[in-house]
């Protein structure tokens, strides 16, 4: 995206994975967000764990619904279709069916975990049900928004902080599994900051976005609208869920990176003292010398093959110092343990290609004798003067540098 908040046909496109725990949260914490997405022509999917069939119906028309599990389920999957397509969502999945499960694992629903409001606010229920998203094997629920998030390819996870916003358990249980989820699949993940304006701890320099959903809060409110069974929209500005107390519809949506500052995952040879360091490099080059020695006696080793003969001695020579070279390099994560069975390979290569006192030769001159002479130290230049790899950048720090110039715009 450009500085306009328009969209660059050369930038890559953002891709952002929305997950919520019932239908009705999309719209509340981040309609307006994915209203911007979708008009910036980025990629906005949203993926809901449940039905929303334990919900507390705030209508008195749809009364009915409340404690038939099937037909609020089903009314709650038709509001929920006319909220997405009021933001323009084209991308929607239920977890555990197909597109959000598992391979290999037959296609499920987890069912609203259930909450009530008490004197004190959040009343959950003592026990979940046995299908309920709350009370799911963790493990499942995780891998089952990994499957989703492989099949996407997002730049971006969204979802609740830690405390679930409103407290609800299935909220709870969907920040920790999409979090979880979106660091093994290494996919930086955002959290919905509850608060308006900002809280004292929000800062956009370090990554925090302000998304400014001025310019489409008519869709923001016809989605709010859309979910009767759940919201009641008070004016232009306000609306009112089963809590009882009215909130703001807002101008701006707050998002949060977490572990935005992590550093990278030291090798564990990094860890070690310098005494174990030191006995480590010393290992490697007995390695070394025992290899070049061993290799040296057998380089001249060749196979006829249609009557032509082949050096075999030589490739495998070659091929067993690559392996343990390169071998040793991406093991220890250092160019120093790689180099010293490295330079024991060709100390022994070079004392034994020279004469012995009685003048028998076992690295004779000729192509065969110089590739083994040259060839080790081709190898070694190679491995050991090959750059360190490291994870490319994100689009969209190529673009922002971890941070968002443009409104509307979540970065990764």
């Amino acid at each position: 995206m450009d500085s306009s908040g328009g969209h660059s046909k050369h930038a890559p496109r953002e891709r952002v994975l929305f997950v919520h725990a019932h239908p009705d949260d999309e719209s509340i914490s981040t309609g307006g967000t994915i209203a911007t997405l979708v008009d910036n022509h980025a990629h906005a999917s949203v993926l809901t764990c449940t039905r929303g069939e334990r919900g507390k119906v705030i209508s008195a028309q749809l009364a009915h619904l409340e404690g038939d599990l099937a037909a609020l389920a089903a009314v709650r999957e038709a509001e929920l279709a006319e909220a997405l397509q009021a933001l323009g969502v084209s991308d929607h999945r239920y977890l555990g069916a197909p597109g959000a499960r598992w391979h290999g694992r037959q296609p499920r629903a987890y069912s609203d975990s259930g909450m009530r409001w008490g004197s004190a606010g959040v009343d959950v229920f003592d026990l979940p049900a046995a299908d309920s998203f709350a009370g799911a094997d963790f493990a499942e629920v995780t891998t089952d928004i990994a499957a989703a998030i492989a099949e996407i390819e997002p730049t971006a996870v969204v979802s609740y902080d830690h405390r679930g916003g409103s407290g609800h358990p299935d909220h709870i249980r969907a920040h920790y599994a999409a979090r979880r989820a979106a660091d093994v699949m290494g996919v930086p993940f955002y959290v919905v900051v509850e608060a308006y304006p900002a809280d004292p701890v929000f800062d956009a320099r370090h990554g925090d976005i302000v998304v400014d959903v001025e310019p489409v809060l008519p869709r923001k409110r016809a989605a709010l609208a859309a979910h009767r069974t759940q919201i009641r929209v008070l004016g232009e500005r306000s609306f009112v869920l089963a809590s009882g107390d009215p909130r703001p519809i807002v101008p701006v949506e707050l998002f949060r990176r977490l572990h935005r500052d992590r550093p990278r995952p030291a090798h564990p040879f990094a860890a070690q003292s310098a005494g174990s360091k030191v006995a480590t490099a010393f290992i490697a080059l007995l390695v070394g010398i025992a290899a070049g020695a061993s290799l040296t006696l057998i380089h001249q080793a060749t196979v006829s093959v249609a009557d032509v003969p082949v050096p075999t001695g030589l490739v495998i020579g070659l091929l067993v110092l690559v392996a343990l070279m390169l071998g040793l390099r991406l093991v220890f994560g250092t160019r120093w343990i790689a180099g010293a069975a490295a330079l024991g390979a060709l100390v022994a290569i070079g004392v034994l290609s020279l004469p012995s006192p009685g003048g028998s030769v076992l690295v004779p001159a000729g192509a065969v004798g110089y590739a083994w002479i040259f060839g080790p130290t081709l190898i070694a230049f190679v491995v050991l003067g090959w750059p360190v790899t490291r994870r490319p950048p994100m689009p969209s720090e190529q673009r922002y540098g971890g941070t968002s110039p443009v409104k509307g715009s979540l970065p990764e």
